[in-house]
């Protein structure tokens, strides 16, 4: 037990914890886009649901440390690029990211354009669930290889995943009902997804775009929206 009076430890897992946070704002905008399509009273049962099985896969993933850290080695090589399993899940991860924002986007605009628009396809509290726990684990690929890389003992990696998700499960109510009680709020987390699509997708292909870009874009984005947001209160009060 010698390891609890180790100020290394506690600093690996303060900074692991915090990484894990921030790495798991995207994956937080998903889950509460894709809860939303459900009725009000399934989303937090979905939410929750989700997470907890991400969090079980996490670990596994975390568990098979010499299987993580062999995703990276190059599959094969293409127009002089080596393509690994983790470039492939990143690029598949992206593309479905680039889908499932454009068809949100499409539905939004055609359920808001008037009563003859076509009704919102309803879906299963399944498929919602599957959805979010498929995509946390390409969300989770980097954010686990980098607990590999920084942290030395498995127990501070899982107990840093642990709480990153608590986190997560904890703003992901909050965070929904914001995001579904504004409609423009909702159009800017959908494109929140097309750009983190385009980004998993450009880094599987060897074109690294560092995090903190992503984050300052997104960000600013927000900065604005929540003057736009400031000013429609003044005008209605």
């Amino acid at each position: 037990m010698s390891w609890l009076t180790d100020p290394e430890i506690w600093a690996s897992l303060l900074t692991l914890t915090v990484l894990e946070i921030v790495l798991g704002i995207d994956n937080l905008v998903f889950v509460a886009l894709m809860a939303g399509r459900l009725p009000p009273d399934r989303q937090p049962s979905a939410r929750k649901v989700g997470l907890s099985l991400a969090l079980i896969t996490r670990l596994l993933l975390l568990a098979t440390i010499s299987w993580i850290v062999g995703l990276t080695r190059p599959l094969v090589e293409i127009a002089g690029h080596s393509v690994s399993w983790r470039d492939l899940v990143l690029i598949g991860g992206g593309l479905f990211l680039l889908y499932k924002g454009t068809v949100e986007i499409h539905e939004s605009m055609e359920h808001e354009s008037g009563e003859d628009a076509p009704a919102r396809k309803a879906v299963s509290f399944a498929s919602v669930v599957l959805q979010i726990m498929v995509l946390d684990i390409v969300f989770s690929l980097d954010s686990v290889i980098t607990a590999v890389g920084m942290a030395e003992h498995f127990l501070v990696m899982a107990v840093a995943i642990i709480i990153a998700v608590g986190i997560m499960l904890l703003a992901s109510g909050p965070l929904s009902a914001f995001i579904h009680k504004h409609p423009t709020v909702k159009m800017l987390a959908l494109s929140f997804l097309l750009l983190i699509g385009m980004t998993l997708i450009a880094d599987g292909a060897g074109f690294h775009v560092p995090k903190g870009y992503i984050y300052a874009a997104i960000g600013f984005s927000i900065g604005v929206e929540a003057l736009n947001q400031l000013t429609a209160k003044k005008k209605r009060n």
